[in-house]
């Protein structure tokens, strides 16, 4: 599928919300049905999933109650079940240099993020379930 550029946005959101979530209604709120995205800041808890292709379901592989810096997060923005969809995948690092990192799940409880989210215009994707995988593909 070939897609022209449309809007771009960016900013920050708001102290201790929800990674997440704030991502999905920022989307929602300006209707951006297709896109991209990457996040930099950091945050002061985090859940990461992890998708474990033996059992095809996602888990909590990691959940941490510190402070880490949002060395990456990128993702996209589509549909699934014909509601606005955000995939995040992060990689986040400690004072030390440690770096975790994985599907970014709810609960991640933002200290600083700052966002540059693109719209893409000239179609959509709807997210649908592979029976290959157990996931939720284009």
């Amino acid at each position: 599928m070939q897609v022209d550029k449309g809007r771009t946005f960016i900013g920050r959101f708001q102290f201790k919300a929800d990674l997440l979530a704030s991502m999905a209604e920022l989307c929602k709120k300006e209707n951006i049905r297709l896109g991209t995205f990457s996040v930099i800041g950091a945050v002061n808890g985090v859940k990461l999933g992890y998708y474990k292709q033996d059992v095809k379901k996602y888990v909590d592989c990691v959940s941490l109650d510190k402070t880490l810096e949002i060395a990456s997060c990128i993702g996209n923005i589509s549909l699934k079940d014909s509601e606005v969809f955000v995939h995040a995948h992060i990689t986040l690092a400690d004072h030390e240099g440690r770096c975790y990192g994985g599907h970014l799940m709810p609960g991640s409880s933002i200290f600083a993020a700052e966002y540059s989210i693109t719209e893409l215009l000239g179609g959509e994707l709807h997210r649908k379930h592979d029976p290959d995988t157990g996931l939720n593909l284009w």
